[in-house]
């Protein structure tokens, strides 16, 4: 099949021929690149700068449990599917990239209530999670600032949910660009000017520097710019667009009383005025506090208003917040779905594959996309937990998707 695949791409030209390209670097594309090459196909990736995406700004929570959503059931099992086999995929990235850590921590998440009506929204939540088997514990008050002694003193109420992990969402990229490297996969760094079609298939794609790169397969996973990709035909534009969080970074001290100890030990997660919030410390000592949520499409300036409105609110959450140093202010662009869902599977387009749309759970859903994705260009199918997620879901509206534009 991949002989055949790539007999097709000798009409648009040649100067890089290979079984799968895969259009966009992040870490979403180069799992895909890195598990595809393992199975034995040549890879491409095209970007100019992999491993250098959303995940530069992402906190990593691994959250799919704090992060459900009512009605999202299906992503909640994609979510735990990728959660469950985060340990040995960091694990064997480690060693294929020749030793680089991901920054992988065991540290559960710690979801609280500030107010009466905080604590009755994470109640109705903490029962849903039950009725769906999850395991979460719900803690007064008192139990979680034992956990966390910087949290406010009036938070009312909380969940622990101890299965729910962080990764470093940079230390993870340049790990997959290892990999990847060292698995054999071309790593072409320019930009994509055009998808090529030839006979009504996908059929490679032109890059910005004038490369021709012809490929039997083509995956697209250029995160927000999915759906804005030249020479896709408007039956196979996908429903993509950039949702801006601003996230900023700050320096853990050191707490000092009888027994020293670290200003946050776990991720911690809440809802202030409605706003939600996180804030993840990492083993380095750097705490990452997240995120707005602005529709302001490419724009990713960071803004003083969404500075502010992260202090505020994380100062409600951890009053000594405002002592540490501000290490860092980013802006990144998250690929959000018409239902915060990914893209996964075949497109309208013949030998196009989506591998994007992964919304907020982009550094969770790595390695189930990663599988997943690679499965289905050697196989020909999608493994169970994916199949929801196919772009066909969005097909009866693809004419009201093309007249907004």
């Amino acid at each position: 099949m991949t002989r055949e695949h790539a007999d097709r791409t000798t009409d648009i030209g040649t100067d890089i021929r290979t079984d799968v390209l895969v259009v966009g670097g992040g870490i979403i594309g180069l799992a895909v690149a890195w598990r595809t090459a393992q199975r034995g196909l040549s890879v491409t990736v095209l970007d100019p700068d992999p491993g250098h995406g959303a995940n530069q700004v992402a906190a990593g929570m691994l959250a799919p449990v704090t992060e459900l959503q009512y009605g999202e059931e299906p992503l909640l099992r994609l979510g735990i599917a990728s959660n469950t086999r985060y340990a040995d995929f960091v694990a064997e990235l480690t060693e294929a990239s020749g030793g680089l850590s991901t920054g992988y921590r065991r540290c559960g998440t710690l979801a609280v209530a500030l107010d009466a009506d905080d604590r009755a929204e994470l109640r109705e939540v903490h029962a849903f999670q039950q009725r769906l088997g999850l395991t979460t514990e719900w803690l007064t008050g008192r139990e979680c600032r034992r956990l966390e002694p910087m949290l406010a003193p009036d938070v009312r109420g909380g969940t622990l949910v101890a299965e729910d992990h962080q990764v470093d969402g940079r230390r993870l990229g340049a790990a997959l660009v290892a990999a990847c490297e060292r698995a054999g996969v071309t790593l072409h760094r320019s930009r994509a000017a055009t998808l090529a079609v030839t006979g009504d298939r996908a059929a490679g794609a032109v890059a910005e520097d004038g490369t021709r790169i012809a490929a039997g397969r083509t995956v697209l996973a250029a995160g927000s710019w999915s759906g804005e990709l030249p020479g896709l035909p408007p039956e196979a534009r996908l429903p993509v667009r950039p949702v801006k969080g601003q996230v900023l970074r700050l320096r853990m001290e050191t707490v000092q009383g009888p027994l020293p100890m670290p200003f946050l030990s776990r991720n911690v997660r809440a809802v202030v005025r409605g706003c939600h919030i996180y804030v993840v410390p990492r083993e380095n000592g750097e705490l990452v506090l997240g995120a707005t949520s602005e529709e302001q499409g490419f724009d990713t300036t960071v803004t003083a208003g969404g500075v502010y409105e992260l202090l505020r609110d994380a100062r409600e959450l951890l009053p000594g917040i405002t002592e540490l140093p501000l290490a860092e202010t980013n802006a990144g662009l998250r690929p959000g779905t018409p239902d915060n869902a990914p893209l996964l599977g075949p497109t309208a387009l013949p030998d196009l594959i989506a591998a994007t749309g992964h919304y907020r759970n982009g550094v969770l859903l790595t390695p189930v996309t990663g599988d997943a994705i690679a499965e289905l260009l050697t196989t020909g199918s999608l493994p169970p937990e994916a199949a929801p997620f196919t772009p066909e879901r969005f097909a009866a509206h693809r004419p009201v998707l093309e007249t907004s534009r």
